[in-house]
């Protein structure tokens, strides 16, 4: 979706611009990320980290139609990565409000993210379904079919909501009133914009020197592979041929290869056995 770019101001300074954009924005962004993922410091770090990103671009993002909601796309994305999972798990905060606000902010929660994050762009920012549709990267249908499950599955829930049998725009009015009020009872700490540039700069630092870091070993490693590899082809040597399997021989014929005598053929006992003296089929202690 194309979007429109609006002139940037040219008696602002970029910074000073950033700043307003941090002032303006950043309470209610992290409020907006804490409904999402009901954990307060992970709401902090994907706004903060979703500014550091604006700052880093902000050529482009001084031109951007709605800079709020290039940083609210960063920080929802940051917020939901999966890549969460791997940190020592969290429990989820729902310390604040009232009671009702508390089951509202359980029942939300336990919404699939996607479906979470449709209802609270449509109904708790105020986003039309074409433009929610388009930051939640899905077509609009798919975009209103996601609306309407997390509604009914709220009203399900929770009752007391009164959304079951309301006409959908007076369930989205009534659901962006409820979570108006509960984002707004949680409290944040704002970060100072000054340190969200300072920070965007110390992590542009490190990625770039973590950067070069990675392509020097890597081109270490090619110098080192082409020096020790040889220049020709060497064949392997033949393996030797494998020897017949030999069987170990009987008593008796180790006995005739040893030049021991062997019984007269006709003396046998029980079972065909060689005949011995009565005194060798004893054992040495009975002897």
């Amino acid at each position: 979706m194309s979007k429109r770019k609006r002139k940037p101001t040219p008696d602002t300074t970029p910074s000073a611009a950033f700043d307003a954009l941090c002032t303006r924005h950043a309470d209610t962004l992290i409020r907006q990320t804490y409904l999402l993922t009901g954990r307060p410091r992970r709401a902090r770090r994907a706004v903060e980290r979703a500014f550091q990103q604006a700052w880093h671009r902000w050529p482009e993002v001084a031109v951007d139609a709605d800079p709020a909601g290039w940083v609210r796309a960063r920080a929802y994305e940051y917020a939901l990565s999966p890549w969460h999972g791997f940190r020592p798990r969290l429990r989820v905060s729902v310390k604040t409000g009232t009671a009702e606000d508390r089951a509202l902010l359980r029942a939300f929660l336990e919404l699939p993210v996607a479906y979470r994050r449709t209802l609270l762009l449509h109904d708790g920012v105020g986003l039309g379904l074409y433009e929610t549709a388009a930051e939640i990267e899905a077509s609009t249908p798919a975009a209103a079919g996601r609306l309407m499950y997390a509604r009914e599955q709220l009203a399900e829930r929770l009752p007391e909501l009164g959304l079951a049998g309301r006409s959908p725009v007076r369930q989205g009015e009534m659901l962006r009133v409820r979570l108006t009020e509960l984002a707004a009872a949680h409290k944040v700490t704002l970060p100072a914009p000054r340190s969200v540039r300072t920070a965007s700069a110390r992590h542009i630092r490190w990625t770039t020197g973590a950067a070069l870091g990675l392509t020097g070993l890597v081109a270490a490693a090619t110098a080192l592979t082409v020096l020790t590899a040889p220049d020709r082809y060497v064949p392997p040597a033949p393996r030797p041929a494998a020897k017949p399997a030999t069987h170990p021989a009987t008593p008796a014929v180790q006995a005739r290869r040893d030049g021991a005598p062997t019984p007269p053929p006709g003396r046998r006992g029980p079972g065909g056995h060689p005949h011995l003296p009565a005194e060798a089929r004893l054992t040495p202690a009975l002897r």
